[in-house]
Protein backbone atom coordinates (compact mmCIF):
# COMPACT_ATOMS: atom_id res chain seq x y z
CA UNK A 1 0.00 0.00 0.00
CA UNK A 2 3.17 2.11 0.48
CA UNK A 3 4.41 1.86 -2.97
CA UNK A 4 0.28 2.81 -4.45
CA UNK A 5 0.60 5.47 -2.36
CA UNK A 6 3.53 6.63 -3.56
CA UNK A 7 2.82 5.89 -7.23
CA UNK A 8 -0.21 8.13 -6.91
CA UNK A 9 1.76 10.65 -5.23
CA UNK A 10 3.76 10.86 -8.47
CA UNK A 11 0.91 10.46 -10.57
CA UNK A 12 -0.59 13.75 -8.73
CA UNK A 13 2.88 15.46 -8.89
CA UNK A 14 2.68 14.84 -12.68
CA UNK A 15 -0.60 15.82 -13.35
CA UNK A 16 0.65 19.26 -11.14
CA UNK A 17 3.73 20.24 -13.21
CA UNK A 18 1.51 19.47 -16.73
CA UNK A 19 -0.33 21.70 -15.60
CA UNK A 20 1.95 24.32 -14.23
CA UNK A 21 3.80 23.89 -17.74
CA UNK A 22 0.75 24.48 -19.55
CA UNK A 23 0.15 27.83 -18.12
CA UNK A 24 3.59 28.73 -18.09
CA UNK A 25 3.61 27.84 -22.51
CA UNK A 26 4.38 31.58 -24.36
CA UNK A 27 1.78 30.37 -26.77
CA UNK A 28 -0.93 30.06 -24.62
CA UNK A 29 -0.23 33.54 -22.25
CA UNK A 30 0.62 35.64 -24.82
CA UNK A 31 -1.71 37.96 -26.49
CA UNK A 32 -2.59 38.22 -30.29
CA UNK A 33 -1.13 42.11 -30.49
CA UNK A 34 2.44 40.77 -29.98
CA UNK A 35 3.92 38.14 -32.87
CA UNK A 36 4.06 35.06 -30.59
CA UNK A 37 0.31 35.73 -29.84
CA UNK A 38 0.30 35.17 -33.49
CA UNK A 39 1.10 31.83 -33.43
CA UNK A 40 -0.64 28.48 -33.12
CA UNK A 41 0.32 25.00 -31.99
CA UNK A 42 -0.06 22.60 -35.12
CA UNK A 43 -1.15 19.91 -32.56
CA UNK A 44 -4.69 19.06 -31.18
CA UNK A 45 -5.58 21.51 -28.44
CA UNK A 46 -4.48 19.33 -24.97
CA UNK A 47 -7.07 19.29 -21.52
CA UNK A 48 -4.47 22.35 -19.94
CA UNK A 49 -7.20 24.46 -18.00
CA UNK A 50 -9.53 23.63 -14.91
CA UNK A 51 -9.47 20.04 -15.88
CA UNK A 52 -5.76 18.79 -14.46
CA UNK A 53 -6.66 20.57 -11.18
CA UNK A 54 -9.70 19.57 -11.09
CA UNK A 55 -8.65 15.58 -12.19
CA UNK A 56 -5.91 16.34 -9.19
CA UNK A 57 -8.66 17.07 -7.08
CA UNK A 58 -10.42 14.36 -8.18
CA UNK A 59 -7.26 11.47 -7.50
CA UNK A 60 -6.90 13.15 -4.11
CA UNK A 61 -10.75 12.51 -3.57
CA UNK A 62 -10.79 8.96 -4.70
CA UNK A 63 -8.02 7.75 -2.73
CA UNK A 64 -10.31 7.63 0.57
CA UNK A 65 -12.59 4.80 -0.77
CA UNK A 66 -9.65 3.10 -2.06
CA UNK A 67 -7.91 3.05 0.95
CA UNK A 68 -10.69 2.34 3.22
CA UNK A 69 -11.39 -0.72 0.59
CA UNK A 70 -8.01 -1.88 0.75
CA UNK A 71 -6.16 -1.11 3.68
CA UNK A 72 -8.04 -3.08 6.21
CA UNK A 73 -7.32 -6.67 4.49
CA UNK A 74 -4.04 -5.65 4.38
CA UNK A 75 -3.66 -4.56 7.88
CA UNK A 76 -2.04 -0.72 6.65
CA UNK A 77 -2.03 1.54 8.61
CA UNK A 78 -1.88 5.47 7.30
CA UNK A 79 1.72 7.13 8.39
CA UNK A 80 3.15 10.38 7.29
CA UNK A 81 6.86 9.86 7.63
CA UNK A 82 7.75 13.29 8.61
CA UNK A 83 11.10 12.69 10.45
CA UNK A 84 11.10 13.06 13.57
CA UNK A 85 7.57 13.06 13.74
CA UNK A 86 5.31 10.23 12.21
CA UNK A 87 1.60 11.03 12.26
CA UNK A 88 -0.67 7.66 11.90
CA UNK A 89 -4.07 8.22 10.55
CA UNK A 90 -7.16 6.07 11.47
CA UNK A 91 -7.99 3.51 7.49
CA UNK A 92 -11.82 3.36 9.22
CA UNK A 93 -12.63 7.57 9.60
CA UNK A 94 -13.18 8.64 5.73
CA UNK A 95 -12.01 12.07 7.13
CA UNK A 96 -8.76 10.68 8.74
CA UNK A 97 -7.52 9.16 5.29
CA UNK A 98 -8.73 12.69 3.16
CA UNK A 99 -6.67 14.61 5.66
CA UNK A 100 -3.77 11.95 4.89
CA UNK A 101 -4.42 11.83 1.58
CA UNK A 102 -4.10 15.78 1.10
CA UNK A 103 -1.04 16.20 3.24
CA UNK A 104 0.99 12.85 1.64
CA UNK A 105 0.94 14.72 -1.61
CA UNK A 106 1.46 17.90 -0.29
CA UNK A 107 4.79 16.04 1.56
CA UNK A 108 5.55 14.67 -2.21
CA UNK A 109 5.25 18.09 -4.04
CA UNK A 110 7.48 19.85 -1.12
CA UNK A 111 10.54 17.12 -1.19
CA UNK A 112 10.10 18.02 -5.45
CA UNK A 113 10.40 21.48 -5.60
CA UNK A 114 13.03 21.35 -2.70
CA UNK A 115 14.81 19.17 -5.61
CA UNK A 116 14.56 21.48 -7.91
CA UNK A 117 15.29 24.62 -5.73
CA UNK A 118 18.45 22.79 -4.74
CA UNK A 119 19.51 21.69 -8.63
CA UNK A 120 19.09 25.43 -9.55
CA UNK A 121 21.13 26.58 -6.61
CA UNK A 122 23.73 23.72 -7.59
CA UNK A 123 23.99 24.94 -10.56
CA UNK A 124 23.73 28.72 -10.59
CA UNK A 125 26.38 29.34 -12.62
CA UNK A 126 25.69 27.29 -15.46
CA UNK A 127 23.94 29.99 -18.26
CA UNK A 128 20.77 30.01 -19.15
CA UNK A 129 20.77 28.22 -22.55
CA UNK A 130 20.75 24.85 -20.55
CA UNK A 131 17.52 23.27 -21.61
CA UNK A 132 17.11 21.53 -18.15
CA UNK A 133 18.43 24.49 -15.92
CA UNK A 134 15.45 26.63 -17.54
CA UNK A 135 12.74 24.41 -17.30
CA UNK A 136 13.36 24.20 -13.29
CA UNK A 137 13.53 27.86 -13.16
CA UNK A 138 10.53 27.94 -15.22
CA UNK A 139 8.68 25.53 -12.85
CA UNK A 140 10.25 27.60 -9.46
CA UNK A 141 9.02 31.14 -11.19
CA UNK A 142 11.01 33.81 -9.86
CA UNK A 143 12.21 32.43 -6.61
CA UNK A 144 13.96 30.54 -9.25
CA UNK A 145 16.31 33.35 -9.72
CA UNK A 146 16.51 34.61 -5.98
CA UNK A 147 20.32 34.00 -4.07
CA UNK A 148 20.69 30.51 -3.87
CA UNK A 149 21.22 30.51 0.34
CA UNK A 150 17.51 32.24 0.07
CA UNK A 151 16.74 29.29 -2.20
CA UNK A 152 17.38 26.78 -0.10
CA UNK A 153 15.74 28.35 3.32
CA UNK A 154 12.63 28.97 1.23
CA UNK A 155 10.96 25.48 1.24
CA UNK A 156 12.05 24.39 4.58
CA UNK A 157 10.48 27.30 6.30
CA UNK A 158 7.72 27.02 4.47
CA UNK A 159 7.72 23.67 5.91
CA UNK A 160 7.12 24.67 8.77
CA UNK A 161 4.99 27.28 8.71
CA UNK A 162 2.89 24.82 6.74
CA UNK A 163 3.25 21.85 10.07
CA UNK A 164 2.24 25.20 12.12
CA UNK A 165 -1.35 25.53 10.15
CA UNK A 166 -2.14 21.70 9.91
CA UNK A 167 -1.44 21.20 13.26
CA UNK A 168 -4.46 22.02 15.09
CA UNK A 169 -6.26 19.70 12.45
CA UNK A 170 -4.37 16.92 13.24
CA UNK A 171 -4.52 17.56 16.50
CA UNK A 172 -8.52 17.76 16.63
CA UNK A 173 -8.79 14.24 14.92
CA UNK A 174 -6.45 12.75 17.67
CA UNK A 175 -3.67 12.06 15.41
CA UNK A 176 -1.19 13.76 17.30
CA UNK A 177 -0.63 14.97 20.63
CA UNK A 178 -1.00 18.75 21.32
CA UNK A 179 2.01 20.62 20.77
CA UNK A 180 3.22 21.96 24.74
CA UNK A 181 4.00 25.52 24.20
CA UNK A 182 4.56 28.26 20.66
CA UNK A 183 7.95 26.95 20.99
CA UNK A 184 7.21 23.59 21.14
CA UNK A 185 4.97 23.98 17.60
CA UNK A 186 7.69 26.24 16.05
CA UNK A 187 10.52 23.21 17.26
CA UNK A 188 8.67 20.75 15.75
CA UNK A 189 8.03 22.54 12.12
CA UNK A 190 11.47 23.35 12.05
CA UNK A 191 13.03 19.80 12.59
CA UNK A 192 10.32 18.79 9.81
CA UNK A 193 11.00 21.90 7.11
CA UNK A 194 15.04 21.53 7.71
CA UNK A 195 14.69 17.71 7.65
CA UNK A 196 13.73 18.18 3.17
CA UNK A 197 17.59 18.56 3.46
CA UNK A 198 18.13 14.74 3.98
CA UNK A 199 15.55 13.87 1.37
CA UNK A 200 18.67 15.06 -1.11
CA UNK A 201 20.04 11.50 0.01
CA UNK A 202 17.56 9.98 -2.63
CA UNK A 203 18.79 12.64 -5.25
CA UNK A 204 22.78 13.24 -4.93
CA UNK A 205 24.09 9.92 -4.84
CA UNK A 206 21.46 8.83 -7.96
CA UNK A 207 22.97 11.54 -10.13
CA UNK A 208 26.43 10.55 -9.04
CA UNK A 209 25.75 7.19 -10.29
CA UNK A 210 24.37 8.00 -13.69
CA UNK A 211 27.03 10.75 -14.07
CA UNK A 212 29.44 7.08 -13.21
CA UNK A 213 27.50 5.27 -15.86
CA UNK A 214 27.79 7.94 -18.64
CA UNK A 215 31.19 8.33 -18.23
CA UNK A 216 31.92 5.18 -19.79
CA UNK A 217 29.15 4.09 -21.36
CA UNK A 218 28.47 6.66 -24.29
CA UNK A 219 24.45 7.36 -24.49
CA UNK A 220 24.62 9.85 -27.31
CA UNK A 221 23.93 13.60 -27.04
CA UNK A 222 20.87 14.47 -24.79
CA UNK A 223 20.31 17.51 -22.26
CA UNK A 224 19.36 15.31 -19.25
CA UNK A 225 22.85 13.99 -19.47
CA UNK A 226 24.67 16.78 -20.53
CA UNK A 227 22.70 18.18 -16.87
CA UNK A 228 23.54 14.67 -15.18
CA UNK A 229 27.43 15.61 -16.03
CA UNK A 230 27.57 19.74 -15.34
CA UNK A 231 25.58 19.13 -11.71
CA UNK A 232 28.12 16.03 -10.85
CA UNK A 233 31.10 18.29 -11.74
CA UNK A 234 29.53 20.93 -9.56
CA UNK A 235 29.06 18.63 -6.90
CA UNK A 236 32.41 17.24 -6.91
CA UNK A 237 34.25 20.87 -6.66
CA UNK A 238 34.84 19.81 -3.03
CA UNK A 239 36.91 17.04 -3.94
CA UNK A 240 38.91 18.53 -6.59
CA UNK A 241 42.00 19.25 -4.12
CA UNK A 242 42.35 15.63 -3.90
CA UNK A 243 43.93 13.17 -5.78
CA UNK A 244 41.28 10.46 -6.68
CA UNK A 245 42.53 10.00 -10.32
CA UNK A 246 44.52 6.57 -10.96
CA UNK A 247 45.36 6.13 -14.99
CA UNK A 248 42.26 6.51 -16.79
CA UNK A 249 39.65 6.00 -13.65
CA UNK A 250 37.92 9.02 -11.64
CA UNK A 251 37.19 7.73 -8.15
CA UNK A 252 35.71 11.23 -7.13
CA UNK A 253 32.41 9.93 -7.75
CA UNK A 254 32.25 6.89 -5.91
CA UNK A 255 33.69 8.97 -3.16
CA UNK A 256 31.15 11.76 -3.43
CA UNK A 257 28.51 9.07 -3.30
CA UNK A 258 30.09 7.66 -0.46
CA UNK A 259 30.44 11.34 1.43
CA UNK A 260 27.05 12.18 0.82
CA UNK A 261 25.46 9.12 1.41
CA UNK A 262 26.92 9.71 5.09
CA UNK A 263 25.94 13.10 5.72
CA UNK A 264 22.47 12.87 4.43
CA UNK A 265 22.02 9.58 6.53
CA UNK A 266 23.53 11.10 9.36
CA UNK A 267 20.12 10.99 11.87
CA UNK A 268 19.68 7.29 11.21
CA UNK A 269 23.76 6.81 11.46
CA UNK A 270 23.18 8.55 14.97
CA UNK A 271 20.14 6.74 15.66
CA UNK A 272 21.94 2.98 14.71
CA UNK A 273 24.42 3.84 16.77
CA UNK A 274 22.86 5.26 19.90
CA UNK A 275 20.66 1.67 19.60
CA UNK A 276 23.82 -0.42 19.29
CA UNK A 277 25.41 1.33 22.04
CA UNK A 278 22.08 0.55 24.37
CA UNK A 279 22.41 -2.94 23.75
CA UNK A 280 25.83 -2.77 25.64
CA UNK A 281 24.89 -0.40 28.51
CA UNK A 282 26.61 2.37 26.65
CA UNK A 283 25.44 5.97 25.56
CA UNK A 284 27.02 8.25 22.93
CA UNK A 285 28.05 11.13 25.02
CA UNK A 286 29.93 10.28 28.53
CA UNK A 287 27.72 11.75 31.64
Amino acid sequence: MGLIDLILNLGGLLLWLNWRSHRLDPLTRTAPATLAGTLKRADARRFGGWQIPAGLVLLLCLRVPLYGMLGPPLHWTPKLNLGEIVPSFSIHVPGQILVFSVLSFLRVMLIAYFWFFALVALNRSVTESDPMLRILRMHLGRPGRWPWWLQLLLLPLGGAALWAACHPLLAHLGVINPALSPAHLAEQGLLIGFGLIFTLKLLLPVILLLHVVASYVYLGANPFWEFIAVTSRNLLKPLQPFPLRFAKVDFAPLAGVLLLSLLLNFPEIVKWAANALGHRSLTLWPL
